[in-house]
């Protein structure tokens, strides 16, 4: 993944007007990893990445940066 995931993650979220500790709950993650991968520290693995898209309602394409929604 890129830059371009952690710059989308936080765009999405903060779209819907949400802070990290919600999208945290909300994907079953903590407010620490949110932030790791908001930061570029990390990238999660393919079962919250898919938990983020249904969330987001967006494709895995849009949520990693490869295209637009």
């Amino acid at each position: 993944m890129s830059t371009a995931f952690k710059d989308k993650l936080k765009e999405l979220r903060l779209e819907k007007g949400m802070g990290q500790v919600v999208l945290a709950k909300e994907i079953g993650v903590s407010k620490s990893v949110v932030s790791f991968w908001e930061n570029g520290k990390c990238e999660p693995t393919l079962t919250p990445l898919i938990s983020m898209a249904n969330f987001f309602e967006v494709s895995l394409d849009v949520l990693t940066g490869r295209e637009e929604y």
